[in-house]
């Protein structure tokens, strides 16, 4: 099966991580940017994109308060027929699914029909949680330690099937947990599929129709829904991937098993309506948004980073709430920053497109943050040779660095290969994100561990082959 279709709807800052060394980057200072100066930076930005993707489509949006600067498509949303993306075109969300599926969760908390605190056996009564108390909370904050199938290699051959959720629970449930509930975080498809059940249960219909009576409809998303392979959906992109650099079709995947945890589309409007009406108290109480937006806590007291289907992060100290997608054919993003109340989406019909980055590139501009432009070092296959080998991050998390064509690739368990560019001193830079780095120990004629870093957050991989 093909590698990238692997990831399904995992996010792309899932993986990051490292220390904020120099690097011989060249740092472009300017004054904050806005109204056309921008749009022209971002036009500039979305054209160089496409060309070196290659990339068939972008939709990018940007809003602050109540003042939309930009909403548009860039590219082919069908390459095929050569129809052009807007900014009405719809767009696979991935994992952007999930704080839909959380403020579902905290209407019917509201209601009385649901507590954060429930153990999910009073919602999934046949759930065997092997002797753990699991609850709502955990599944929320990836903080459940139940397997997430995502990862299974016997998932991997039903992708293209029509699951039913206890044929798809069927997958991991009977798995060991991978650590006791609120003990650690991992990041988990399993959960949300989960919760999915948990709002259909509670709410007396399905995920599908709770989200569009309650959240949709509601708020006038009209080019928002579960994005079924067999309903028309008026402007709805074709998927893309990239092999040896040529689009092609993405591999298939059954839309019944992302669920909750990914199965959502949208558009870049609808994406910024969402955004505001959710912090705005439109969709759920002021209170359960900031239990959104609150990181969640492990049992040893350290946070996590991630709130209820939201991670929390900042960019050069301004707070950022955010949630990246991918799935197979269409990656995406969208953040918030709370200080200034802007918003950036970007979305893509091409695995590998970057969104994250190019929304983060976008967030610099708005906040006249320095921009680095980026360079590469080349280095002899043998000098590459030193960082070849398995590093693991945690325990089921490993990543895989090797040597392919004269160039460095690095990729983690149940994800697709990134490039890391060499920027000198045993300092890399991956091609998913200019901000994140990686860097290696290297003992001799070869890297005994490495470090990620991303967003202030430090994660070692030690070899361990």
């Amino acid at each position: 099966m093909n590698r990238r279709a692997n990831r399904a709807w995992l996010p792309k800052a899932y993986l990051a991580l490292l220390i904020a060394a120099a690097t011989p980057s060249i740092l472009l200072a300017q004054e904050p940017l806005w109204g056309g100066a921008l749009v022209s930076k971002i036009d500039s930005l979305a054209a160089t994109t496409l060309s070196r993707g290659p990339v068939a489509a972008l939709g990018i949006g940007v809003k602050r308060g109540d003042q939309l600067l930009l909403a548009k498509g860039y590219g082919e949303a069908d390459v095929e027929n050569a129809v052009p993306a807007t900014a009405e075109t719809v767009y696979r969300i991935g994992s952007i699914t999930k704080q839909f599926t959380a403020a579902a969760i905290m209407q019917l908390v509201e209601g009385g029909k649901i507590g954060l605190e429930d153990p999910i056996t009073d919602h999934l009564m046949d759930y065997p949680t092997q002797g753990h108390k699991v609850t709502i909370r955990h599944l929320l904050t990836h903080t459940s330690g139940i397997k997430s199938y995502t990862g299974l290699e016997a998932w991997r051959p039903k992708m293209t099937l029509d699951l039913t959720d206890e044929e798809l629970l069927a997958l991991f449930k009977d798995e060991p947990f991978d650590f006791a509930p609120g003990e650690r975080y991992l990041y988990n498809n399993s959960a949300f599929y989960m919760l999915g059940m948990v709002v259909g249960e509670a709410g007396g219909t399905t995920y599908r129709e709770y989200i569009d009576a309650h959240l949709f409809g509601p708020l006038g998303l009209t080019g928002s829904s579960y994005c079924d392979e067999r309903p028309i959906i008026p402007g709805r992109a074709e998927g893309y991937e990239v092999v040896e650099g040529q689009l092609m079709n993405d591999a298939y995947l059954s839309m019944n098993q992302p669920g909750a945890a990914g199965a959502l589309c949208s558009t870049v409007l609808d994406l910024l309506s969402w955004s505001s009406a959710l912090r705005g108290g439109q969709v759920v109480s002021t209170a359960s948004y900031g239990q959104m937006t609150t990181s969640a806590t492990l049992s040893d007291g350290s946070s996590t980073g991630y709130g209820f289907g939201l991670g929390l992060g900042s960019l050069e100290g301004n707070p950022r709430v955010s949630h990246g997608g991918g799935i197979n054919g269409f990656n995406t993003m969208l953040a918030h920053y709370p200080e200034s109340d802007l918003d950036v989406v970007v979305l893509s019909n091409t695995t590998g497109a970057h969104p994250g980055r190019i929304a983060e590139t976008i967030a610099k501009w708005v906040h006249g943050i320095e921009v680095p432009a980026v360079l590469e070092e080349r280095l002899a296959v043998e000098q590459l040779g030193a960082y070849v080998g398995v590093y693991e991050l945690r325990p089921g998390l490993e990543l895989t660095i090797s040597v392919r064509e004269e160039q460095l690739f690095a990729g983690a368990t149940g994800q697709g290969e990134f490039r890391l560019r060499a920027q000198g001193n045993h300092v890399f830079i991956p091609t998913f994100d200019d901000a994140v780095r990686v860097v290696f120990a290297v003992d001799g004629d070869r890297a005994a561990s490495l470090v990620l870093h991303q967003g202030g957050q430090e994660t070692q991989g030690i070899r361990v082959r």
